[in-house]
């Protein structure tokens, strides 16, 4: 009995079980559905509103800077040569690489002993050639005063022939008289042929001794010129580069003892394309007069130099494009030819344009602008010139209006935003604050020469520029804010 009791219990729990399941799968089934049959609600959506930067738009009168890299060159350059060849018996001390000279200095001087007898010996044929001029000249005095003295024979015997032949004629003289008469009438006009003879000879022999003395002094000049070119001398003040001799070595006519550089006189050689050089064409076609500026960037300092566009070039060049210009610079200190530089050419002014980063400029050339209610508008611009990080562009009715600085792919016309409005300093940074020069105290200027010349990290020609760049009235900003970073001020 207990054991039937214990199994029916059983049976009945575990039946209750199976039941509970049962239930509960049913009302998890009926959950789903209901859950699956029932419509979500409905949220409320909102507009998304983007944040920008915005830049009031501002036309002005803009003067375009053409950018572009080129070399340093000296207008004036001389290469020192030896005209006559010989030994190197002089030279001047301070004939070396980076050596200052001036115009008429002895540089070097050539072995003259050659030279020198050569001299000698052309004065001793000239002082010959004058000595046989002196004598032809009075031998065809001579020769004149014996001609003189055969016509006055000649007209005796013609007067004494004509008073034989007058006493013959009267019947007082007899023929031989008169046949001596005439034969030495003959012979007085014989003399008188020969003396003319003598003196064409004589003075022939003038011109040949003057023929002579012309040589002579030809000979004498050259030799004086050959000594003179064993002085070699400066043409003008400049410094001395590529110095390839020394005292006692041989040298050959024409060899290429250096060259001579005026440092005064640099100029900038610089490639542009053919559209950027259409653009500093005048009317007339011809290069205009711009202002150019030159950068060296010297350890981090920049050395600036300003000069003005020169020239261009006859032809573009076997392999080569565009235009080759060249600028000629008023004052460079610290540069020097070959110094590889930044150049910047002022364009002509370009009126009513915007000044914009270039990262407001859509790739369908418009921009973005702030309108009602603070939604995008899209405005087609005319892009004129890129500078740099900036845009010049062209628009009507931009001006005055906030512009959005910098584009997203999720910004577009119509689209809310919330405008984050930025100083106008920093457009003005922009526009020329690179490229400003400063008025420095004498105080403030005597501190950063103080610091060049203490610098023992700073090699010494960089030393050498920043020291000239100091000495001119306005200094570039830029140079100063950076030696005053190094300097901790």
């Amino acid at each position: 009995m207990r054991f039937l009791r214990h199994s029916l219990v059983g049976l009945f729990l575990l039946s209750l079980t199976a039941g509970l399941l049962v239930y509960a799968g049913h009302l998890v089934t009926q959950a789903v559905q209901d859950s699956m049959s029932r419509e979500p609600p409905a949220r409320e959506r909102r507009e998304r509103v983007f944040a920008v930067n915005v830049e009031t738009a501002q036309e002005r009168t803009v003067t375009p800077v053409l950018s572009a890299f080129g070399e340093i060159r000296s207008r004036r350059t001389l290469e020192i040569r030896a005209r006559v060849g010989g030994a190197l018996v002089e030279l001047a001390r301070g004939f070396e690489d980076g050596g200052e000279v001036s115009k008429g200095q002895l540089l070097a001087r050539v072995d003259p002993a050659d030279a020198k007898a050569a001299l000698d010996r052309a004065r001793t044929d000239l002082m010959d050639a004058r000595a046989e001029t002196r004598e032809a000249e009075r031998a065809l005095e001579l020769a004149k005063d014996e001609l003189a003295a055969a016509r006055d024979q000649q007209d005796l015997r013609e007067r004494a022939y004509k008073r034989q032949k007058d006493l013959q004629d009267r019947g007082v003289g007899t023929q031989a008289s008169v046949e001596t008469a005439e034969l030495a009438a003959a012979q007085a006009r014989q003399a008188v042929l020969s003396r003319r003879q003598a003196v064409a000879q004589a003075e022939a022999r003038v011109d040949q001794a003057e023929t002579r003395l012309a040589r002579a002094r030809i000979d004498v000049a050259e030799a004086e010129r050959r000594l003179a070119d064993t002085r070699i001398t400066a043409g003008f003040d400049g410094t001395l580069s590529d110095v390839s001799v020394v005292e006692g070595g041989l040298v050959s006519p024409n060899e290429r003892l250096g060259r001579l550089v005026d440092p005064d006189a640099l100029e900038v050689a610089f490639r542009v394309s053919t559209g950027r050089y259409a653009r500093l064409l005048g009317d007339d076609g011809t290069l205009i007069d711009a202002p150019v500026t030159v950068t060296l960037d010297v350890d981090g300092v920049e050395l600036v130099a300003r000069g003005t566009l020169s020239r261009d070039s006859a032809a573009v060049g076997e392999g080569q494009t565009g235009r080759r210009l060249y600028a000629r610079l008023d004052r460079a200190p610290g540069f020097k030819p070959g110094d590889f530089v930044k150049v910047e050419i002022d364009e002509p002014e370009l009126s009513n344009v915007v000044r914009l980063p270039s990262s407001a400029l859509g790739p369908d050339g418009d921009v973005l602008v702030l309108g009602s209610e603070n939604r995008l508008e899209s405005v087609q611009v005319e892009l004129l010139r890129r500078q740099g990080d900036d845009i010049l562009v062209r628009a009507t009715a931009l001006d005055g209006r906030e512009v959005v600085t910098k584009r997203s792919p999720l910004l577009g016309a119509g689209v809310k935003v919330r405008p984050l409005r930025q100083d106008h300093g920093a457009a003005r940074a922009r526009e020329g604050g690179e490229a400003a020069m400063l008025d420095l105290s004498a105080e403030r200027r005597a501190r950063l020469v103080d610091f060049i010349r203490r610098s023992p990290e700073m090699p010494e020609d960089v030393k050498a520029r920043l020291l000239a760049q100091l000495e001119q009235r306005r200094v570039p900003a830029r140079m100063v804010r950076r030696l005053e970073g190094r300097m901790g001020g």
